[in-house]
């Protein structure tokens, strides 16, 4: 098992009439890379929100921005929404960021859910699934073949080549994120693993034990896969203080989807002491990247979880250093 690594979410996105700060963002990135921070993480919609819009940096233009002023954080993508992009494009924006990063792209894809946002792009909702199969396919195909012939739907390609191939070959790690047992044969089937979005000890440790058996009726070796799982946290002098900031946070900026298993109570909250205790149990159940959530984004959430909540982790957990 690959060594723990943890990451932080960004605040490309936030509830209106607020508006994400470009600067903000890049201050927070620099901030969490000297912190010893893994990887950050951006978050992706077109379009949320109608009577509570929500204002959204584009993820692929948030992440660029960052890589020019980055040099080691890995860029992760939690999760695009496949089926709205067009295939092509998508891969020539995906190649060149991880060439201008060095390979440091992470993709977590999902076929969305928003129904409104698909309308507005013109994608039908109801064929997302097979939307989504069939743009990674085309996407791995040109990232992967010299050259590219045949048709995909309406996607022709005579002799199409794309240069330049990924930094990272044959591709950027790709983690598909869903709940669903259709989904998750998905992630065993096409990914390189699996991303998840507030899932507790228990149920992330029942899941990623089904998608590995699917794994293994797929004819893959399970231990191939890897895991990114996302959690809110706050730190804070007590956990009643915690609870109370974290709850707050949750309303206002995140929904948990009612088919899943996701939940607010996964969040990490307590006392430095209390929050290691919470993240080592993710550990015990498989996770392998954790991507925290700070508390409103707060910068002195970004110092506390790095000088005093990781370094309680069990060792051998990735420390994070001034």
């Amino acid at each position: 098992m690959p060594e723990p690594q943890f990451g932080v979410a960004l605040e490309n996105f936030c509830p209106a009439p607020d508006t994400p700060s470009a600067d903000a963002i890049l201050a927070y990135a620099s901030h969490a890379e000297s912190l010893g921070f893994a990887s950050v993480w951006a978050w992706d919609h077109i379009l949320l929100g109608t009577k509570r819009p929500f204002p959204f940096l584009e993820s692929l233009a948030t992440l660029t921005a960052i890589a020019a002023r980055t040099q080691r954080l890995q860029l992760g993508i939690g999760v695009l929404v496949l089926p709205l992009r067009n295939p092509v494009i998508l891969a020539k924006e995906l190649a060149s960021l991880d060439q201008i990063s060095k390979g440091r792209l992470a993709l977590g894809l999902a076929a969305g859910w928003y129904e409104r946002e698909f309308q507005a792009c013109g994608v039908p909702f109801a064929e997302r699934g097979k939307i989504f199969v069939k743009n990674l396919e085309i996407m791995r195909r040109l990232w992967t073949e010299d050259r590219v012939d045949g048709s995909v739907d309406n996607y022709v390609f005579n002799q199409a080549v794309m240069l330049p191939k990924p930094f990272q070959r044959p591709h950027p790690p790709l983690f598909i994120g869903g709940y669903v047992d259709r989904v998750l044969r998905r992630v065993a089937r096409y990914g390189d693993g699996w991303l998840t979005y507030f899932y507790t000890p228990d149920t992330f440790r029942a899941t990623w034990a089904r998608i590995r058996g699917f794994a293994e009726e797929q004819g893959r070796n399970p231990a191939e896969l890897r895991n990114v799982s996302q959690l809110p946290i706050c730190v804070a002098a007590s956990y009643e203080e915690a609870d109370r900031g974290i709850k707050a946070f949750i309303g206002r900026y995140f929904d948990v989807a009612p088919w899943s298993e996701s939940t607010p109570e996964s969040a990490i909250r307590g006392t430095p002491a209390q929050c290691a205790e919470q993240l080592a149990a993710h550990l015990a159940a498989g996770v392998e990247h954790i991507v925290l959530i700070p508390s409103e984004y707060r910068p002195e959430q970004l110092e506390v979880i790095a000088h005093e909540v990781l370094p309680k982790l069990r060792p051998g957990a990735r420390r994070v250093h001034a």
